[in-house]
């Protein structure tokens, strides 16, 4: 998110200072290190939990367009980079991997088939494909059927042009382009504290994380893109928009393999169905991954709690955001989500058998010598007021800016990092409203679409995603 937003103001305003400050030794090691994510590129072409059915059996994809949408704006905006040659490579950060979901069981297979019609004949999911034929299915992903009980109804859908990405790969580059183009990255370099000064501007206290003197430095602008961090420091600001938010950690585990073989027989993201009563956090998928031009599978994920908000945080993080103005809604929120709560405590008591069982149920002859444990990013839940004034868990994400648009920041987890072009355009709106009329020339240029959405353009659409695709080179 940092990153985005540094690049899109480094555009705009070339003549304006830029400082990064990194508390760890280096970049893209947390959130967006691609072994402590999906990397799925979210765009709602596998992801079920973005299609729920409603009471009266039909399917409600409004949230899958709308992530499809903004994953779009994403890919525009890596497409100027690289067609400017201020990003190398883009196969180093995006690749082909195609999105399938795969259900079993009849009500599920129901389930399937009635969000392929709900979305089939939508510009943005044109071209998905539908099958119940086992024979169909293992042409597509050839682990999945063998060993599976024949007389099982199954059915997956399949989009040919999904990709996977390895966001910490797009975060390193897009800092790089930054830092050779003047802005300066402190690495081991902790914010500890943020103070508006009279003028309007922002102090920040910044303390070296292996020594040295604390230092202090100003700013006019302040973007707080912390990760499980942000909540902290948008505390430590003091700012009235940031009164109010709690945090819930969760912790997560996948099983990761790297034999040539195994991998070789999986190319795909596969996203299966949450089981009744788990949240959207749950759902399991066997994902192809692509880090360093090597292909790997990851599956999960576990889930897991602690009260670290980073994964190299400290165990007092949670204790450390409890306010007066936020215990009642991180209360209610608790006593409204018995369910993650039973869920959470269940993930931590299966045994390990137990939890290979459930790859098993993807990949029927997996065998346990070929895959290990892998701890994945720490996740934050925004906990905010309801309009009641108690408390709700989100699973999204929520911007915070102050009234005077001086600060900002992002708190929540998924969709995550395939929206933080979009994100970041709103930032950009919220806390730069009088620079936007003349900046708008260069944002239509960086995102030809921007303002307006392809779902209602279908030629549009299908223009814009071949363009992507052809310049990031994920065309097949």
């Amino acid at each position: 998110m940092s990153a985005t937003l540094g690049a899109f103001l480094k555009q705009l305003q070339p003549d304006w200072s830029i400082q990064i400050f990194e508390r760890l030794g280096g970049t893209a090691l947390e959130s967006s290190n691609p072994w402590n994510n999906a990397g799925t590129g979210h765009s709602a072409l596998c992801e079920l939990n973005y299609t729920p059915e409603r009471a009266d059996g039909t399917i409600d994809i409004a949230s899958a367009v709308k992530v499809n949408e903004q994953f779009q704006v994403s890919r525009q905006f890596w497409s100027y980079l690289v067609d400017k040659n201020l990003l190398p490579d883009p196969q180093a950060f995006i690749n082909p991997v195609p999105h399938m979901s795969f259900v079993w069981g009849e009500k599920n297979v129901e389930y399937l088939r009635k969000r392929h019609e709900a979305l089939a004949g939508h510009p943005l999911f044109a071209g998905m494909e539908y099958s119940e034929d086992p024979a169909v299915i293992r042409s597509w992903v050839p682990a999945m059927i063998p060993g599976r009980t024949k007389s099982q109804p199954i059915a997956a859908t399949r989009f040919e042009k999904g990709t996977d990405v390895d966001f910490g790969a797009l975060t390193r580059d897009l800092l790089g382009y930054l830092t050779s183009n003047g802005a300066k990255l402190h690495l081991e370099q902790k914010v500890t504290g943020l103070r508006r000064q009279k003028d309007g501007t922002w102090r920040l206290h910044v303390r070296h994380e292996v020594g040295g003197t604390p230092v202090t430095v100003d700013a006019r602008f302040v973007f707080v893109g912390a990760g499980g961090g942000a909540l902290t420091l948008l505390q430590k600001s003091g700012i009235e928009e940031a009164r109010g938010f709690g945090g819930f950690p969760v912790s997560g585990e996948f099983l990761r393999t790297d034999n040539p073989e195994v991998v070789a027989r999986h190319h795909a993201k596969v996203y299966g169905k949450a089981a009744v009563g788990s949240p959207p956090m749950s759902v399991p998928h066997l994902d192809t991954r692509i880090v360093d031009g090597q292909a790997s599978l990851m599956f999960g994920p576990y889930a897991g709690f602690n009260t670290k908000f980073l994964k190299t945080g400290s165990w007092f993080d949670l204790f450390e955001t409890i306010r007066f103005h936020n215990l009642i809604p991180m209360l209610a929120a608790g006593l409204s989500n018995l369910d993650l709560v039973r869920y959470l405590i269940g993930q931590l008591i299966a045994r390990p058998s137990t939890k290979f069982t459930a790859l098993q149920e993807f990949m029927p002859t997996a065998d346990p010598k070929d895959w290990y444990k892998i701890t994945a990013g720490q996740r934050v839940q925004v906990i905010k007021k309801d309009a009641k004034k108690r408390g709700v868990l989100q699973f999204g994400t929520e911007v915070i800016t102050s009234a005077d648009g001086s600060i900002a920041g992002l708190l929540g987890a998924s969709p995550g990092a395939s929206t933080a072009v979009p994100i970041m355009l709103d930032v950009l709106e919220r806390c730069f409203p009088d620079r936007i009329e003349s900046w708008t020339p260069q944002l239509k240029a960086m995102v030809p679409t921007w303002g307006r959405k392809l779902s209602d353009d279908p030629a549009l659409a299908e223009k814009t995603v071949a363009a992507t695709q052809k310049a990031l080179a994920i065309a097949r």
